[in-house]
């Protein structure tokens, strides 16, 4: 019997997870909701690092390391290869692909967070759209902006920034109204490549409206690298049997 321990952080890894038999393992961070209606053992937590998830990966008899986080999550993805390595297991990535700029896109690369603050001079309502990572730059926000910062968790913003919890998939209608409402003039977001938070990139287009992109990190090579949720499941169910 082939056991897999999968990487969770991106929306394809709960379906994933959702066919995986209770020899398997869906791994959490902790960070956000928990599924409870698994057939899987669901692990919530870190391991202490590249040794620490290697370390499990031998006392658990894991086959094959799955690593189904999010583009951003670079340590982690470093850690799973080096573990895997480590262990002599095979480990696989699901990398959905990036967004691409479209006709009409006006789309401005940064960095870092220094970039970031330079690119928004020109600006005074941002919509910022980053994910579940609060903000700790909420008292640098100058006179003349206010923000709106979307996150997975609603936290304390100040006066001039406001802070939404809203978890996708986002509809295009709802995202014209937020727009529309807040007189966003910039959007800001990491490239996710995710199908559930693409609306608001098509209406910026439609708005003409700038968006600042965060860089993906560099992520380390893997065994076999998957680029959609149905290639996934394929090669899973080909490695089990």
């Amino acid at each position: 019997m082939k056991r897999i321990l999968l990487l969770g952080g991106v929306t394809e890894a709960l379906a994933i997870a959702r066919t995986l038999g209770p020899e398997h393992i869906y791994s959490l961070a902790g960070v956000g909701r928990v599924p409870t209606d698994l057939t899987c053992e669901v692990r919530v937590g870190g391991y202490g690092g590249a040794e620490g998830l290697a370390q499990f990966i031998r006392d658990e008899g894991i086959d094959l390391l799955l690593d189904a986080t999010h583009p951003y999550a670079a340590q982690i993805s470093h850690n799973a290869t080096t573990a895997a390595q480590l262990s002599g297991i095979a480990c696989w990535a699901l990398r959905r692909p990036a967004w691409q700029p479209q006709t009409g896109d006006d789309w401005r690369d940064i960095s870092d967070w220094a970039e970031l603050i330079e690119a928004l001079k020109p600006f005074h309502r941002p919509l910022f759209t980053l994910g579940r990572e609060p903000l700790q730059h909420l008292h640098e926000i100058p006179p003349e902006q206010f923000w709106t910062l979307r996150a997975l968790d609603v936290y304390p913003g100040n006066e001039r920034c406001e802070v939404i919890g809203a978890r996708g998939p986002f509809l295009i209608e709802d995202e014209r109204e937020l727009f529309e409402r807040r007189q966003i003039d910039v959007l800001i977001s990491k490239n996710s490549g995710s199908t559930a938070t693409e609306p608001k990139l098509e209406v910026a287009r439609e708005r003409g409206v700038p968006v600042i992109v965060l860089q993906r990190p560099m992520l380390p090579g893997v065994d076999r690298e998957l680029l959609t949720l149905q290639e996934t499941l394929d090669a899973l169910a080909t490695f089990v049997q």
